[in-house]
C-alpha cells in the first residue's frame, strides 16, 4: 500500500433503498480525510449497472445539499488510472484498490452478494461478511438464529408469496387468530422501514401483505408491542464493543420511511433516559446479537422496551445501517466519544485487521503419502 489508501466508495445498488445509500456515501466521501485517502466513488444504478468517475458523483446530484456536492466534486479525483478504472468496471479485479466501503443498503448490498463478490476478489472491506450479512438482511432467518440464542423478540411468523396467492384467506386468519390487532407487516429483506405497514383491520392487513410482496417473496408478520424504540451502535470485529443508546421518537404512528428520510420531525434522545440496568442489558444484548450472527465491523441492534413491564425485545440488527453524520449509528458513537472521522479511521483500520487475519488462513490441504 501507498501512503494513502485508496478506498473505493460504493454506493446506490438496485435496492428499494438506492437512495438513503447515496446520503450515506455523500457524507462518508466528505468526511473522509485527503491526507490519508484517495477516494475512488463507484455507483451502481438501479439497473445494477455499475459507474465510476464524473457518473458516479452525478448520482448524488439532487439527493444532497449542492455545497456539499461541489466539495466531492472537489476532493474526488477527476480522473482515474486505467488499471483503476479497469478495476470498478470490471469488478473482479480490484488490485488497485485498498479497501471498499460498501454504503450499500438493502438487496443487492447488504444482503451478502457484495460481500460475496469482494471476497472472491480478495479485497478488504468493510462491515460483516457474507454469513452475517445474509442472515442480518433475511428477517425471517435473523430471528430463527436469535431464538437459537435466547435472545428475547417479538412474536412472528411468515410465509411465501406463493403461499399468500394459493390460500390467502387461511394466510389471513392465521394471521388473525395468532396475534390479532393491530400487527407489523414486512418484506423479509429490505430495511429503512421500506414496504413496512402497521395493519389494524383486515382491510388494512391485506393492503399491507400485497405492499410487502411486491418487495419480497417473504414476508413477516410481527406482533405489536406497545413499546419505547431503543437503538445500540455496535463497533468491532472479535472483541465487538456498544455504544450509549438511544432512543426515537417517531413524528409517525411508528418509525416509517418518512419519519426516518422525509419530514424530519423525528426525534433522537441520546443518551436514551434508562436506569443503569436496563441500559447494561440492551447493550449485552447489541453485542449479543452481533455476535449471534457472526457480525464484524459494524451493526446497529433495535430494540423495543414495553411500556408496560420494561421488558426488553430484540427487534433487529441491521449490518450496513444508515451512515450519514447525522445517522442515529454516527451519533451514538459522537455521544460514546468517537467522532465521525474517527468513526470512518477505524471501520477501516477493522476492514483490513479481518482482511489480514484471513489471508493467515491455509488454503490448501496436503495429504502424507
Amino acid at each position: 500500500m501507498g501512503q494513502k489508501l485508496r478506498v473505493a466508495v460504493l454506493f446506490g445498488g438496485k435496492s428499494g433503498e438506492h437512495e438513503v445509500s447515496l446520503m450515506s456515501a455523500a457524507s462518508l466521501i466528505r468526511s473522509m480525510d485527503p491526507g490519508k485517502y484517495e477516494v475512488f466513488p463507484i455507483a451502481i444504478d438501479k439497473e445494477g449497472k455499475w459507474q465510476v468517475r464524473e457518473k458516479a458523483v452525478a448520482f448524488l446530484e439532487d439527493k444532497v445539499e449542492r455545497d456539499l456536492l461541489d466539495t466531492i466534486r472537489k476532493d474526488v479525483p477527476s480522473t482515474l488510472p486505467a488499471e483503476a478504472e479497469k478495476a470498478a468496471l470490471a469488478p473482479l479485479d480490484f488490485e488497485t484498490i485498498d479497501v471498499v466501503f460498501p454504503v450499500l443498503h438493502g438487496t443487492y448490498g447488504e444482503d451478502g452478494t457484495v460481500q460475496g463478490l469482494l471476497e472472491l476478489a480478495q479485497v478488504p472491506y468493510v462491515g460483516a461478511g457474507v454469513l452475517a450479512s445474509a442472515v442480518g438482511m433475511d428477517k425471517v432467518m435473523m430471528k430463527k438464529v436469535f431464538a437459537q440464542e435466547g435472545i428475547p423478540q417479538v412474536r412472528f411468523t411468515h410465509f411465501l408469496r406463493h403461499e399468500m396467492e394459493a390460500e390467502f384467506e387461511r394466510v389471513v386468519a392465521e394471521v388473525e387468530d395468532t396475534f390479532g390487532y393491530p400487527c407489523f407487516v414486512k418484506p423479509a429483506n429490505l430495511g429503512s422501514s421500506v414496504g413496512v405497514s402497521k395493519a389494524k383491520d383486515r382491510e388494512s392487513l391485506i393492503e399491507a401483505m400485497k405492499l410487502a410482496a411486491r418487495y419480497d417473496r417473504k414476508v413477516i408478520v410481527e406482533e405489536f408491542a406497545p413499546a419505547r424504540e431503543v437503538e445500540v451502535a455496535v463497533l468491532g470485529n472479535d472483541r465487538p464493543v456498544a455504544s450509549v443508546p438511544g432512543e426515537i421518537v417517531s413524528s409517525n404512528e411508528f418509525y416509517d420511511y418518512r419519519a426516518k428520510y422525509i419530514d424530519g420531525k423525528s426525534e433522537m434522545r441520546i443518551p436514551a433516559e434508562l436506569p443503569k440496568e436496563k441500559e447494561e442489558e440492551v447493550r449485552r444484548l447489541a453485542v449479543k446479537c452481533f455476535r449471534a450472527i457472526d457480525c464484524s465491523g459494524l451493526a446497529r441492534v433495535d430494540f423495543f422496551i414495553r411500556k408496560d413491564n420494561h421488558q426488553v425485545l430484540v427487534n433487529e440488527i441491521n449490518t450496513m445501517p444508515g451512515f450519514t453524520q447525522f445517522s442515529m449509528y454516527a451519533k451514538l458513537w459522537e455521544h460514546t466519544g468517537l467522532s465521525y472521522p474517527e468513526l470512518v479511521d477505524r471501520l477501516i483500520q477493522l476492514a483490513i485487521e479481518r482482511h489480514r487475519e484471513k489471508e493467515q488462513l491455509v488454503t490448501t490441504y496436503e495429504v502424507d503419502e
